[in-house]
């Protein structure tokens, strides 16, 4: 009877739920845009993405220990950091958020790639994949911003510092090579970030997306 129950559950597919999670937290940032709550809700909200994470390296190739390793102290930090305004605190907790969010995607990569078949999964795991790159840099983004304030501008208001969410949308209009430019890197090494995310962009597409999309047409054809 307990296999019965705990069959369907392990037919979920995790990337697919990760995938919904990532979409959901921007949802949160829009609702809860200006709010005095916000910080907490985002905090609290971002505990679940972190178990997620972990659920996603779990069932990939990647190693749990490395995941925990990360996992952990950005948990930790994050609790601290939605109490606690401080330079030191949000660089820390900022630079294992990215390593978790990169070493997560890395792990969905090997998985999409280690077999020639492309699974449901697969295809949710190629969705996930690009949020979790989106926020990665996004962190990286707020330590060069928190590092060096001023690094980044907006051409429409003239505040010095971005918010998370419009370094959140610099990630994603430049992984995605949109390229909207109302937010222009003005320092070498927001540059250089910029180029980094350009350059796993366009080779996540090329390489990753293109072999996906290859096996499915290959897998129709064989049907056919």
């Amino acid at each position: 009877m307990q296999s019965l129950v705990l069959r369907p559950f392990w037919r979920i597919h995790p990337s697919a739920f990760l995938l919904a999670a990532q979409l959901l937290f921007l949802i949160l940032y829009a609702v809860f845009d200006g709010q005095h709550s916000e910080r907490a809700i985002i905090s609290v909200f971002g505990i679940v993405v972190l178990v997620l994470r972990i659920w996603v390296v779990n069932r990939s190739p990647g190693f749990d220990w490395i995941a925990w390793a990360l996992a952990i102290p950005a948990f930790a930090l994050t609790i601290f950091s939605a109490f606690y305004i401080d330079a030191t605190l949000l660089i820390w907790s900022s630079l294992f958020e990215a390593a978790l969010y990169f070493y997560a995607a890395a792990s969905l990569i090997a998985y999409m790639m280690e077999d020639y078949q492309v699974t449901t999964d697969e295809l949710f795991a190629a969705g996930a994949t690009f949020t979790l790159f989106a926020w990665g840099f996004a962190y990286l983004y707020l330590i060069c911003q928190t590092l060096s304030p001023g690094c980044f501008i907006s051409s429409i208001h003239s505040r010095q510092s971005m918010t998370f969410v419009e370094l959140l949308f610099l990630s994603f209009t430049n992984l995605s090579a949109v390229g909207l430019s109302d937010i222009v890197p003005v320092t070498t090494t927001a540059r250089v970030l910029i180029m980094l995310e350009q350059f796993v962009g366009v080779g996540y597409v090329a390489v990753v997306i293109s072999r996906l999309v290859g096996l499915t047409v290959q897998r129709q054809r064989e049907h056919r």
